[in-house]
């Protein structure tokens, strides 16, 4: 019994930690649905060349779609016109961040894992748009898309296509799809994934001694292997691979490592890949993973050689040295009560499944997905 409760108590303190800086990037997120929708986003990607690839990683940086996700998008994006390059970029940079992911990074892990998942995020993004332009043919984009998944992917597939939204279902004003997105489709699309991360995060840090592989894994290559080969086949989302990477680095993985799967475990996963392999062809996908691989491996060792001490300061890692201390019990108002509004807004996905005729017309009218 007393461990079911360090359990649970473990599982509040890591909601307590994200719900105000979630809530906050599902507010921002919302907005952004509204403004950057698929039309506009096509508009600015449809022709060859350097500009063009830093154009898609700039705007896929933001975007909150998971590697599934992003597929339909990509792709209706590709056959409206856009190039190879710019349509890998797009791939690369769009599942990595999000504005809801990058607030949860920072609450959990720490304002340096969210600038470096950032950074990463744009630097891979043009990496293997750029690669991809100087090796890859550009024929002209053909076939459909048929990425199966997460319920995201049809969601984005519904509306990837410019002016298929609007077809029989009126478009809704845009500060009511940017709320309905925010608080709505965006919370129930991620609650399981989110929860499963959120439950991993917990029971690591409540039953799990701190520092638990500290020795056995110490920072370098092969620390960093095993967590991009612990990434690459699995479906995460950007959200749901913070609080594992905050598990990972309580029990002592080096921040470096905990840095690959941030960025490996978004980015790819099996279904993911096969899509790909058929829409941009093998050479494009070769190029995919190899500057996602490349990136990651970048990124972690930059963390291990420069910020020695940050493990120590990431915000997940103290919440749960100060439970296991007896020091942890207490949390005001303000974080209580977005931890339950955050409850209240993820419950519905967790039993809810997509495909109604209701929900079909709700997201019909949602840009942004």
């Amino acid at each position: 019994m007393e461990t079911a409760y360090t359990v649970v108590a473990a599982v509040w303190q890591v909601v307590l930690l994200m719900a105000p800086y979630l809530l906050l990037g599902f507010a921002v997120a919302g907005a952004l649905s509204a403004v950057m929708t698929p039309e506009r986003v096509s508009r600015h990607l449809g022709r060859r060349g350097v500009w063009q690839v830093v154009k898609a990683s700039l705007l896929g940086v933001p975007l909150p779609l998971c590697s599934c996700g992003v597929l339909p998008l990509a792709f209706s994006l590709r056959r409206s016109g856009a190039g190879k390059g710019a349509t890998v970029s797009f791939l690369a940079s769009t599942p990595q961040t999000g504005v809801d992911s990058v607030m949860l990074t920072w609450s959990l892990l720490g304002p340096v894992f969210a600038v470096a998942r950032v950074v990463t995020a744009f630097v891979s993004g043009v990496l293997a748009g750029v690669l991809t332009d100087r090796f890859c043919r550009d024929e002209d984009g053909r076939g459909d898309a048929q990425p199966g998944g997460c319920r995201g992917c049809q969601e984005t597939a519904r509306v990837a296509n410019p002016g298929e939204a609007a077809g029989d279902v009126p478009v809704a004003p845009g500060w009511i799809r940017a709320l309905r997105h925010g608080f709505v489709t965006l919370p129930r699309d991620m609650s399981r994934p989110l929860l499963l991360g959120v439950l991993v995060s917990g029971f690591v840090a409540a039953l799990v001694p701190d520092s638990f592989f500290a020795g056995h894994m110490p920072p370098g290559m092969a620390s960093y292997a095993l967590a991009l080969l612990v990434g690459v086949p699995l479906y995460v989302c950007s959200a749901s691979s913070v609080p594992i990477a905050a598990g990972f680095i309580h029990m002592g993985v080096s921040p470096g490592a905990a840095m690959v799967f941030l960025v490996a475990g978004p980015a790819t996963n099996a279904a993911a890949v096969m899509a790909m392999w058929r829409q941009i062809g093998r050479a494009g996908t070769v190029i995919y993973l190899a500057a996602i691989t490349v990136s990651a491996f970048c990124a972690g060792a930059v963390l291990d050689l420069l910020f020695e001490g940050l493990r120590a300061g990431v915000p997940a890692v103290q919440a749960a040295c100060e439970h296991a201390n007896g020091h942890g019990g207490g949390s005001s108002f303000w974080p209580a009560a977005a931890a339950w509004l955050l409850v209240a807004m993820l419950a519905p996905g967790l039993w809810k499944r997509g495909g109604g005729v209701a929900a079909k017309a709700t997201e019909n009218t949602a840009p942004g997905r």
